[in-house]
C-alpha cells in the first residue's frame, strides 16, 4: 500500500515537516531565527549533491532541469550579494562590516534563492507542507487561550530572551519569547506569537491560510484555516486582512482565465465598475484613508522613513546604496531608514542594483506562475505565494523575515519543478484545442 501523500517520504521532506511542526518548541528555545537559515543551506547542499550525482542515476530518478524560475532567483540573489560588496567597497566600510553584512545576506536574501532551488531539485511535495502547516495550526489553536488570558491575569508580556542571542542577529526581538504587547498609542493588546513583531505574524498567518486551503482532508483544512485566521486577527495586522481577502481570489481568477465562464462573469463586473467608477474610486480612497488611520502614528513613521530613504538614495548613493542600515532621526523614533519596506530599504542600502535584483525575479515569478496556474494547481499556489511576497514587500523587509516565510519559497520551488514537467497527452490536446 502506498503511503499517504501527506506523509514525508524523503530526508528533505522529513526535515521540512519536523521544522514546521516544531515551530512552537523552537520559539520557546529562541532558535527559529537560526533554524530557518540552517535548513535553507542544508537543503541546498542536499540539492547540489543530488545534481552532482544525477548523471549516475537512472533516467527516471534524475531531477528535472532547474528552469528559468529557479535560475532567476538564484542569479538575482547572487546579484544582491554583488551589490552588497560593491556598496561596502565604494563607501569604504571595512572588512569587518563587509563580512558581517555577507553573513546577514546568507541568513536573509540568499534564502529566497536557496529554498526554491532545493524544492525544485529534491522533489518536495506540496501536500506534506499543507498537512504540516495544519498540524501547526492545531498546536496554535490549543495555545491561543494562554495568549488571550495572559494580559488578563497579569502575566508579563515579555518572558525572556534566549541565550542563543549571542550568536548574533538583527536584534534581540528575534530571540525574545513574548506573549503579548501593548500598543503605545491606544493601549490595545496585540499578539506576535512566534514572530518578532505583530505584522510579521500576520504575514505568516496569510501563508498558512493559503496552505490550509489546499489541504484535501476537510478536518485538517478547517483547523488550518481557523488557526491562520485567528493569528491574523489577533495580530491586528491590517495588511494581513487585506492579503487574505485579495490574494486567494486573485490567484483563483488567474487560474480560470481559460474558462469562457470566467469572461462571462467578468463582463458585468467590468461594466459595473465602468458605470460606477466615481463611486468606486471614492470608496477605495475612503478605505485607503481608513487603512492608514487605523494606526495613524505607524503610518506616519513608515511614510517618513520612506521619504528619507528615497531622498538620501537619490542624492548620495544611487547605484549601490550606502552599504549598511542607518538609524533615522528622532522624528521617526530612531528606527532604521528604509525599514518596514523592502524597496525603500534596498534602495537605501544596496541602491538601484539591489532593488533590481529583487524586482526582476519577482516580476518573472508573477508571469511564470500565472502562466502555470492556467494548467496546474501548484501554479495557482505558487502565484499566491508570490503575490503575498509582493504585497508584503511594501510593508515589511523580506530579508529579515525569510527565516519565517520559507515554506512559501518551498512551494514556489515546487511550482518551478512542475513548470519543467513535459505536458501529458491530455494536456497537449487541451492546449491545442484552446489555441485553435
Amino acid at each position: 500500500m502506498a503511503a499517504p501523500t501527506h506523509h514525508p517520504q524523503t530526508a528533505a521532506e522529513r526535515l521540512i515537516v519536523t521544522t514546521i511542526t516544531s515551530t512552537w518548541l523552537l520559539w520557546l528555545l529562541g532558535a527559529l531565527y537560526i533554524v530557518g537559515p540552517v535548513l535553507g543551506w542544508t537543503l541546498a547542499a542536499m540539492a547540489a549533491k543530488r545534481l552532482y550525482l544525477a548523471p549516475g542515476l537512472p533516467p527516471e530518478e534524475r531531477p528535472r532541469p532547474l528552469g528559468s524560475l529557479v535560475w532567476v532567483w538564484l542569479i538575482g540573489m547572487l546579484c544582491m550579494l554583488i551589490a552588497l560588496l560593491a556598496g561596502h567597497a565604494i563607501n569604504e566600510l571595512g572588512a569587518a562590516k563587509t563580512v558581517k553584512s555577507a553573513v546577514g545576506w546568507a541568513k536573509g536574501w540568499a534564502l529566497l534563492g536557496l529554498f526554491p532551488f532545493a524544492a525544485a531539485v529534491l522533489n518536495i511535495r506540496p501536500a506534506v507542507i499543507y498537512r504540516a502547516v495544519c498540524r501547526l495550526g492545531l498546536q496554535s489553536l490549543i495555545l491561543l487561550p494562554l495568549f488571550i488570558v495572559a494580559p488578563i491575569i497579569g502575566l508579563p508580556g515579555e518572558l525572556y530572551t534566549s541565550p542563543l542571542s549571542i550568536l548574533g542577529g538583527s536584534g534581540p526581538e528575534y530571540f525574545t519569547v513574548v506573549l503579548y504587547t501593548i500598543e503605545p498609542g491606544t493601549g490595545a493588546t496585540r499578539y506576535q506569537f512566534f514572530a518578532p513583531w505583530s505584522p510579521a505574524a500576520g504575514m505568516v498567518a496569510v501563508i498558512h491560510v493559503l496552505c490550509a486551503i489546499e489541504e484535501r482532508e476537510r478536518r485538517w483544512q478547517i483547523i488550518g484555516v481557523l488557526a491562520g485566521l485567528a493569528v491574523a486577527l489577533l495580530s491586528q495586522s491590517r495588511l494581513a486582512l487585506v492579503a487574505i481577502a485579495v490574494v486567494w481570489p486573485m490567484a483563483q481568477g488567474v487560474a480560470r482565465l481559460r474558462r469562457p465562464s470566467t469572461w462571462w462573469l467578468a463582463a458585468p463586473v467590468v461594466l459595473g465598475i465602468g458605470l460606477f467608477a466615481p463611486t468606486v474610486l471614492a470608496l477605495v480612497d475612503k478605505l485607503a484613508n481608513d487603512f492608514k488611520g487605523a494606526r495613524a502614528d505607524s503610518s506616519r513613521v513608515r511614510a517618513t522613513l520612506g521619504r528619507i530613504a528615497v531622498e538620501r538614495w537619490q542624492n548620495e548613493a544611487p547605484w549601490f546604496g550606502h552599504g549598511v542600515v542607518e538609524n533615522g532621526p528622532h522624528l521617526v523614533e530612531y528606527m532604521p531608514i528604509g525599514s518596514h519596506h523592502s524597496w525603500y530599504g534596498l534602495l537605501f542600502v544596496k541602491g538601484l542594483a539591489g532593488a533590481a535584483s529583487l524586482a526582476v525575479p519577482m516580476a518573472w515569478s508573477l508571469f511564470a506562475c500565472g502562466r502555470l496556474a492556467l494548467r496546474e494547481p501548484i501554479g495557482r499556489v505558487g502565484l499566491s505565494m508570490v503575490l503575498v511576497l509582493f504585497l508584503y514587500s511594501f510593508g515589511e523587509n523580506l530579508e529579515v523575515l525569510a527565516y519565517l516565510f520559507w515554506p512559501a519559497l518551498v512551494l514556489l520551488g515546487a511550482a518551478a519543478r512542475a513548470a519543467q514537467a513535459p505536458p501529458t497527452n491530455d494536456q497537449a490536446t487541451k492546449d491545442q484545442a484552446t489555441a485553435g
